[in-house]
């Protein structure tokens, strides 16, 4: 096996058991946060201590893993990960609790985004929508599968266990990191001298900028669908197994369609096929309140999960291309973190519409968020197509 592929293998296991174990635990923690006596407004902090320090820290570890070795800051967030993970068992309180969700979203910086960058060192000119599709998969069965296992294991075991096994997966992670993950130099698989640029340098960058604003709105928009989805399925007398099915199939949608999305990415047009998705999605985001039955919400968020997967693979090879003049731990840190301010203030904002107005309202407002991106973005890649072409 070459060193390509050994370092792809590693990383998809790796990054999947990691994924896995945090959404293993993600469904249960407001229950087990409410047993330590948090109000709602402490839920909201406890939660956002998580995205805030991983949205903070990601650039801060991206522009560092451009001239480290990425092993070693893999291996340090990923055995965080398992200590942090028994590290919720002893939390006595609110204020704990929040530490530890703050900790745990320094580790993740750490992982994900270094671990994106990796592969996209691998990536070949002209592959980049294949090659990060494909990884891309290790997250989203992650994200899929972990508040099924998570719901089960609670169920049969009680909810301690479900923090041993998230334990359990990112010290088996750590384990297969150190043992058969190859070092690699900054430069030696394609940043060529470790180069990695300041965030303001970035923002300048017209492709980067266009990718930056959209993702910005795109997580501002559909950031809080799986937040308010729970809350809205009793009006239309959906069960609990019901939303857990809603929720799991459109991420696992998104995981099986990334392979032949990610195909065509690398031959097809990437700006048309953003706007596509992203458009496809925002319409369906809008129509949630229009469903009346399960089948129907399960149709509806199938679209909002087939957008997502046509305009994924070609956000990411967006990404990786810049990635290639500034540092590929800048560029996926720089898309990380303002993808993750985005989804750090969805929840907030549909929050403050469903008080003031009524649920219904969440989905139609972040619908027309994500629209409101989609033509953004057009508009910025179409300026950038004509100051090339002039």
């Amino acid at each position: 096996m070459n060193t390509a592929r050994r370092i792809y293998n590693v990383l998809f296991i790796s990054v999947f058991a990691t994924m896995l174990g945090l959404g293993v635990v993600s469904p249960l923690l407001p229950i087990y946060a409410e047993n330590l006596g948090a109000t709602g407004i402490w839920l909201g902090i406890i939660f956002s201590a998580f995205a805030l320090s991983r949205s903070f820290f990601m650039p801060i570890i991206g522009r560092i893993s451009d001239r480290r070795e990425r092993k070693w800051i893999i291996l340090i967030g990923m055995f965080a990960y398992a200590v942090l993970s028994l590290a919720y068992l002893i939390a006595g309180s609110v204020y704990s609790l929040t530490a530890v969700r703050f900790a745990h979203g320094i580790a993740s910086a750490m992982v994900v985004p270094v671990a994106m960058a990796y592969i996209a060192d691998l990536s070949e000119k002209g592959k980049e929508g294949s090659h990060m599709g494909n990884f891309s998969i290790s997250m989203f069965l992650g994200m899929g599968v972990g508040p099924l296992l998570g719901g089960f294991l609670n169920d049969a075991f009680g909810i301690s266990s479900v923090f041993y096994v998230m334990a359990a997966l990112s010290a088996f992670s750590t384990l297969l990191v150190a043992i058969s993950l190859p070092e690699a130099k900054p430069g030696s698989l394609g940043n060529p001298g470790g180069r990695s640029a300041s965030f303001q340098e970035i923002f300048r960058l017209p492709v980067m900028r266009g990718v930056m604003v959209f993702s910005f709105l795109s997580a501002l928009g559909r950031g809080g669908m799986m937040v308010f989805i729970p809350i809205f399925a009793p009006s239309i007398a959906l069960s609990p197994s019901e939303v857990g099915v809603v929720l799991s199939v459109n991420t696992f949608l998104q995981a099986l369609l990334q392979v032949p999305i990610g195909r065509i990415t690398d031959s097809g047009d990437k700006i048309a096929l953003i706007v596509t998705g992203s458009a496809i999605a925002a319409v369906a985001l809008a129509a949630i309140p229009l469903s009346g039955s399960f089948w129907a919400l399960l149709a509806i968020t199938c679209l909002i999960g087939v957008g997502g997967a046509i305009q994924q693979p070609s956000i990411m090879a967006l990404t990786v291309d810049v990635g290639r003049t500034i540092g590929m731990g800048t560029s996926m840190g720089a898309y990380n973190t303002i993808f993750g301010i985005g989804t750090i203030i969805a929840p907030l904002l549909g929050g403050a519409f469903m008080d003031f107005i009524g649920v219904e309202a969440v989905f139609y407002v972040g619908g027309a968020i994500s629209l409101l991106g989609t033509v953004v973005f057009a508009v910025m890649m179409r300026g950038i197509d004509q100051e090339a072409a002039g």
